[in-house]
């Protein structure tokens, strides 16, 4: 009977957890009807795996994504501390970009590298800064300062000073809402997982035994 009891126990959860994967998949179904034509071949072919295929690798793009710029935003202040010195050191933002390529973080340093490149095979440094700020929103008021900089000779030191302390503070309110939020992600096993196996183990059996005596 216990046996009979953690079976189902199993199956309902098993029936709750997947309900959203299952709309999900629909959702992604119906997509995939709306606009056959318009969707090139390539595309429909990675499509042929399944519902569920599909579901997991749009999780996956989207934890992917999340990761990406929790990590750059992680990078920035790293950044930041770079330019700033470089400028204050007397470097131009040219210069300045090629320490903070040089020296920063993987993540940061490969967009801060193509935006060197592109400003050595002629292009200005402030269209170059401009495509950086579009590919990494983050960026945006770091280019503004060595824009500024490079154009108006203004001192990007105080501003990129400002910017590392706002980044830092930033951080630090995510950290303790991430933390403020963990007891709340704890009651998902606990209900769903801890609580069930605990009457399974304990409350049932004593149920079934009184049940038998009857």
């Amino acid at each position: 009977m216990t046996a009979v009891l953690a079976i189902a126990c199993g199956l309902g959860w098993g029936a709750v957890l997947a309900a959203p994967l299952v709309g999900r998949a629909r959702r992604e179904a119906v997509a995939c009807r709306i606009e056959p034509a318009a969707v090139p071949a390539a595309a429909r072919a990675r499509w042929d795996g399944g519902p569920v295929v599909r579901v997991g690798r749009g999780l996956l793009r989207i934890r992917g994504r999340r990761r990406s710029a929790a990590q750059l935003e992680r990078e920035l202040p790293t950044v930041l501390d770079l330019l700033g010195v470089a400028v204050g050191a007397g470097a131009s933002p040219a210069g300045a970009l090629e320490t903070a390529t040089r020296w920063g973080p993987p993540l940061m340093g490969d967009p801060l590298g193509r935006a060197l490149v592109s400003v050595r095979l002629g292009a200005a440094l402030p269209d170059a800064l401009g495509d950086l700020a579009g590919e990494i929103p983050e960026l945006a008021p770091v280019a503004d300062a060595l824009i500024a900089s490079a154009r108006l000779g203004a001192p990007a030191g105080p501003t990129l000073a400002r910017l590392g302390d706002e980044s830092r503070a930033a951080l630090r309110r995510r950290g303790e809402a991430r933390a403020r939020t963990l007891p709340v992600k704890l009651l998902f096993p606990l209900v769903l997982l801890v609580l069930p196996a605990f009457g399974l183990l304990t409350v049932a059996p004593a149920v079934i035994s009184a049940m038998s005596r009857l």
